[in-house]
């Protein structure tokens, strides 16, 4: 990855180019939940390279037991700047933040066919070496995640 990316905060100005990078990443379906994420409880890092937003992540926490647990809610990297590392470098330094913040377990999903997402999300469970669940979840599917927790989700969406 080039030296040149950066890392941040999400900062008011970089709404636009967010919501643009939402436009282009995700399928229609999606886009609301996305851009409405923005500005709800949680953080959100951006990847910028020369005062460009290349990438972002959203992430959240939420306690169970009294412990508390962190998601990759969504992640996107401008189609100009795909297979540079922004992915990589962003679910690094999420995972990096969400430790330092006291997360016990990490866990991130995607589609089956996200192959792109797949390949950045499972390199980084083995070069990390963080307690990291990662769940492949489809409507009405009990997964990794719903067994630890004893939960049974119902279908939506």
């Amino acid at each position: 990855m080039d030296t040149d990316l950066i890392i941040r905060q999400m900062t008011q100005n970089d709404v636009n180019q967010v919501k643009q990078l939402i436009d282009l990443s995700f399928p229609i379906f999606y886009r609301f939940f996305a851009a409405h994420s923005l500005h709800e409880e949680g953080q959100v890092i951006v990847g910028e390279m020369a005062g460009r937003v290349t990438g972002f992540a959203k992430l959240i926490d939420f306690h169970i037991g009294g412990k508390m647990y962190s998601c990759i809610l969504w992640i996107a990297v401008h189609p100009s700047f795909r297979r540079k590392g922004v992915a990589a470098s962003l679910t690094h330094s999420a995972i990096q933040r969400l430790k330092q913040d006291g997360a016990a377990t990490v866990f991130a999903s995607t589609q089956r066919r996200n192959i792109g997402a797949l390949s950045v999300l499972g390199y980084r469970v083995l070069e990390e070496r963080v307690s990291w669940i990662y769940g492949v979840f489809s409507v009405g599917e009990s997964s990794s995640f719903t067994a630890l927790f004893g939960l049974l989700l119902e279908k939506s969406c």
